[in-house]
């Protein structure tokens, strides 16, 4: 459905159009105007109106409608087409959830497309309508404010996963060692760090285009060149993000191969100290199995001291066996 609907004209919101071919006609004649429509998960009856006004491709109309895309930048020949990912982390689940964001850029007009839940988009236009010396910009504007917002909250979840990781590997590392559901929540953690990064690996690649950096120097077309230095800077915390995604995945692989190694080592101690009661108790069953036969000559059957001696014996030996695994620590 359309959620917002405005015509922006020198950096200012003005009344809604009652005719998009109207609108944009109007906002392409002044020149300072452009025309922003906002959708929340559109149907293709609802969008087929916006697509035959503004000439959108069907490619990119196929994937804003169906969703499920990488984040990415495709250039068409009246519009620009970006898709964005969007992310939010619940803490006390430890879920990490992403939306889909679709942005179509083209002469004088704006369409953003917005799929789940966890999109900045309606914080960052009203912010963008107190910001007029960026709205002045028009479409390159809008694309900045959201690009800039959807990754200054990357920023935030990774700084939150981040502190969950120290957690975790404080409860690793803890004399106990961590409980039997730890190596669950490790991997249910490194899960949610490959979500995280789906979001903001591929999303790389388009920020540099967009800063014209690299082998990406070249134009993007509806996007104004003098805006290159503002997504420089959104490309710096980009880069940053996926520095510690890195960083967070290999610490959470390292701390799951150090957790199973604790528990291989746990459980090989736990064999010895079984393998040591199994051998202090073997001695006395087994002097016990022999003097329980029923023969009648056997050594010190009949002497009134057998009984004790034996006894006395089988503690001896005990007592040398416990103190021969207490010393070689299998006790």
């Amino acid at each position: 459905m359309i959620v917002d609907c405005a015509i922006y004209r020198d950096g200012h919101r003005t009344e809604g159009p009652r005719d998009f071919s109207d609108a944009l006609a109007e906002a392409r004649a002044r020149g300072d105007s452009f025309l922003w429509i906002g959708l929340y998960e559109p149907t293709q009856r609802e969008f087929d109106l916006v697509t035959e006004e503004f000439g959108l491709h069907p490619l990119a109309v196929e994937d804003a409608l169906k969703a499920h895309q990488r984040p990415k930048l495709e250039v068409y020949d009246d519009s620009l087409f970006v898709v964005l990912k969007p992310v939010t982390y619940d803490p006390e689940n430890g879920i990490v959830a992403s939306g889909e964001l679709m942005l179509f850029l083209g002469d004088s007009f704006v369409v953003t497309v917005r799929h789940g839940e966890g999109s900045p988009l309606g914080a960052v236009r009203r912010e963008l309508e107190h910001r007029h010396d960026t709205l002045r910009h028009g479409p390159t504007g809008v694309l900045y404010a959201i690009a800039d917002a959807v990754v200054d909250h990357y920023v935030e979840v990774a700084t939150e996963l981040g502190g969950d990781l120290e957690a975790l590997e404080a409860e690793v590392f803890s004399p106990a060692g961590g409980g039997s559901r730890t190596a669950s929540r490790i991997y249910t953690f490194k899960r949610q760090v490959m979500e995280f990064r789906r979001a903001t690996g591929p999303l790389a690649m388009p920020m540099s285009r967009l800063a014209g950096l690299g082998p990406y120097a070249g134009s993007v077309p509806f996007v104004r060149r003098q805006a290159r230095p503002f997504f420089r800077d959104v490309n710096d915390h980009l880069t940053r993000v996926n520095e510690s995604v890195e960083g967070l995945d290999r610490l959470v692989s390292d701390i799951l191969s150090a957790h199973l190694a604790q528990m291989s080592v746990r459980q090989n101690d736990d064999m010895r100290k079984i393998s040591a009661w199994a051998a202090m108790a073997a001695v006395p069953t087994m002097i016990a199995g022999i003097y329980g036969m029923n023969f009648d000559h056997m050594p010190e059957l009949h002497w009134l001291w057998s009984y004790p001696a034996v006894i006395g014996v089988m503690g001896a030996l005990e007592v040398v066996l416990y103190r021969t695994f207490k010393r070689r620590g299998w006790l």
